[in-house]
């Protein structure tokens, strides 16, 4: 595989940034995550940190140097990073649980493959066109393509999610893929500080005519300038696909033949991964969630 990659987090105007991004790749696949923890629960860069690291801890373990089954692994994986965030909140006693949202791409045998939960986005662009897009785990976006007779508020907050990672109910995940990829194509995930300030159209034009290593900070820039002080975060992370016949290669290009087998790169933090959240099923995680019930139960005939 060969790819160009660029990946810049900015702090806008929050108290914090609890946004998180990375990659890891062996010598035959290639995974790209960004998560964006939830404001109005505690703790949200956790939850987010706590996703990235037990999805590229089941990566590192699995692609060997590929994975088996990509959708499969995206689906497994989705649900021990869900469970990985129950956990801590009950080992924590917290009457609220930490949640993010998430946005997964994985590049194996030429193609890509994606996972999305929550409003984090990726945008895929082919010579300079818009070629795919996720769409929004929010009542906005999904009532934009409901049916006429199905009657939506004249005015909803955007930022309102119907699922998300770490909520007490079961996340609910869309899996797009594999997508073939061509020589050029660009390939984004964003956070909803960037999109929440620009359009799909402005996006794709800038991916399209910019190398990823401009394109990117020059998005992210612009995001927090039309924001103003109100800015939210703007966390974002690209890459530019090559084939493997190309004739020039992109600045910064990355090229992982010359990997050894075994060999894991990676750019999140290492963490571990609890072996019993893989073998979890949902009645598991029914039972996670009845115990922190009970702790808000108890906590409150205390206070009572």
């Amino acid at each position: 595989m060969k790819f160009s990659v660029f990946q810049v987090s900015r702090k806008g105007g929050r108290e914090k940034n609890e946004d998180r991004m990375g990659y890891c790749y062996t010598r035959g696949s290639g995974i790209f995550l960004l998560t964006d923890g939830m404001g109005g629960h505690p703790q949200g860069e956790v939850a987010a940190q706590l996703a990235l690291q037990a999805i590229s801890a089941m990566f590192q373990k699995e692609a060997k140097p590929q994975l088996p089954d990509v959708a499969a692994f995206l689906a497994s994986a989705v649900m021990a990073a869900h469970r990985q965030i129950l956990r801590y909140a009950i080992e924590k006693g917290m009457l609220d649980t930490p949640r993010t949202t998430l946005v997964v791409a994985v590049v194996q045998a030429g193609a890509v493959t994606w996972l999305h939960c929550g409003d984090s986005r990726l945008y895929l662009v082919r010579q300079g066109e818009l070629l795919a897009r996720t769409r929004d785990h929010s009542f906005l976006e999904q009532g934009q393509g409901s049916p006429a007779a199905m009657k939506m508020p004249e005015r909803i907050n955007r930022n309102i999610l119907f699922t998300c990672l770490g909520s007490p109910t079961k996340p609910v995940f869309d899996i797009t893929g594999p997508v073939a990829l061509q020589q050029g194509d660009k390939l984004m995930l964003c956070s909803d500080g960037l999109w929440g300030s620009l359009s799909d159209v402005d996006i794709a034009y800038h991916l399209g005519h910019k190398p990823v290593s401009e394109a990117v900070p020059d998005l992210v820039e612009k995001a927090l300038r039309k924001a103003g002080d109100s800015s939210d975060n703007v966390t974002c992370i690209a890459l530019e696909w090559e084939t493997p016949d190309g004739f020039e290669s992109t600045r910064g290009s990355i090229s992982t033949d010359t990997i050894s087998e075994g060999v894991f790169a990676s750019t999140v933090q290492a963490g571990w991964l609890d072996s019993e959240l893989e073998d979890l099923d949902d009645d598991a995680i029914e039972r996670s969630i009845a115990e922190i019930n009970e702790a808000i139960r108890r906590s409150a005939a205390k206070k009572a």
